[in-house]
């Protein structure tokens, strides 16, 4: 069914695609000319006037088949890559293991979910194998905070299962919880004075801040949260009483619930400290996507798991500690699984993916279409 050489030598070629996170355009151009070659057409909405990226996000509805009863399916992968993602200089060894030169990522994340598409769209074709409505959406900005997600035009969706083609992990392993993050930037105005001559005038922004980070839990909040300060900013001369300092914080959950307590306690902590060194703060969060939680009751988990079966492969369900567009998905009501498709070292330049599990993504995407028609 999948043709292996066929499907690597696609992946080699997009992976050769510049594609850097806010620099799409060219391998957009690329997708859209590939669905076509394929009968299916891509339409491109405007998120880019919103998101300032290369490019928008691509939609591909395929029509399904006179007479067949399935649910409508989502498939998705995002188009652009983390940095270093120019002139990738792709290599199969002989282990079957494909790695980048060492000089740039490889881009695995996520084109072997795209290759994974394209020859699952030709299987299905050659094969004629039935096939309820089948949407596609590729996505810009996914490494730059799912922004291309996050500005989508939700009036291009018309899907009731979705399944993400973004997830490490060894094929067949079904990502079936991930958490809301919460963007959170704290400002602490205190008020200079020189350090030598009259510090006692002075609030000490760095010191405020010292005490409202030392009040908060961070970290591993319980078995399902984290919390963590990512930049601390502030501070000039040594003979002057520094009067600012500013925060940036996340926290994630995968219990809504839980960020938004998370959140509050940070809150609560900044502006006690302030009010009691005498200092004005400014605390700003936003949940830049939300959580989403399955079980192995819930139809998108029991479709993936009987496809994996059916691809001779074993279910493994796991939560996920990151995001991905399944997050936004979920949001949109559409209920959405990540699913792992093998790729290892991802965002760094030891980037590597086996041959064999490209073609196990690909042939599961098949069997996932196929199950989706058994009732």
């Amino acid at each position: 069914m999948v043709e292996q050489d066929r499907l690597i030598q696609e992946f080699m070629e997009l992976v050769r695609v510049d594609s850097e996170t806010g620099n799409e355009r060219e391998i957009a151009d690329v997708l859209k000319a590939k669905f076509s070659a394929l009968g299916l057409e891509a339409v491109e909405d405007n998120s880019q006037e919103r998101t300032g990226h290369g490019a928008g996000n691509l939609f591909v509805t395929w029509k399904g088949d006179s007479g067949v009863s399935a649910p409508k399916l989502l498939f998705t992968c995002h188009m652009d890559t983390v940095v270093p993602g120019r002139e990738i200089k792709p290599t199969l060894h002989g282990d079957g293991w494909i790695t980048s030169d060492g000089s740039t990522i490889l881009g695995s994340d996520d084109k072997a979910g795209l290759a994974a598409l394209f020859e699952a769209i030709r299987v299905i074709q050659e094969q004629n194998i039935p096939h309820g409505q089948i949407q596609f959406v590729i996505t810009a900005g996914e490494e730059s905070g799912l922004l291309g997600a996050r500005h989508l035009d939700p009036s291009y969706l018309d899907s009731e299962l979705g399944f993400a083609l973004d997830s490490n992990g060894e094929v067949g392993a079904i990502a079936v919880a991930a958490p809301s993050q919460a963007k959170i930037q704290m400002q602490i105005f205190g008020k200079s004075a020189h350090a030598g001559v009259n510090p006692e005038d002075g609030i000490s922004a760095i010191q405020v801040a010292s005490k409202a980070i030392s009040a908060m839990k961070l970290g591993r909040i319980d078995n399902e949260t984290t919390a963590n300060i990512g930049k601390f900013a502030g501070g000039g001369p040594t003979n002057v009483v520094c009067d600012h300092v500013q925060l940036d914080a996340e926290a994630r959950s995968i219990v809504q619930e839980k960020v938004e307590r998370q959140v509050a306690a940070m809150r609560e902590a900044l502006e006690t400290t302030a009010r009691e060194y005498g200092a004005e703060s400014e605390f700003r969060s936003e949940i830049i996507y939300p959580a989403f939680s399955f079980n192995e009751n819930d139809p998108v988990v029991q479709l993936a798991s009987r496809a994996i079966s059916a691809a001779g492969l074993k279910p493994r369900l796991f939560p996920s500690g990151g995001g991905s567009d399944a997050n936004i998905f979920n949001g949109l009501k559409v209920p959405t699984v990540n699913l792992a498709i093998g790729y290892e070292h991802i965002h760094t330049t030891q980037e590597r993916i086996k041959a064999e599990d490209i073609v196990k993504a690909a042939g599961l995407v098949v069997a996932i279409v196929q199950e989706s028609t058994k009732g």
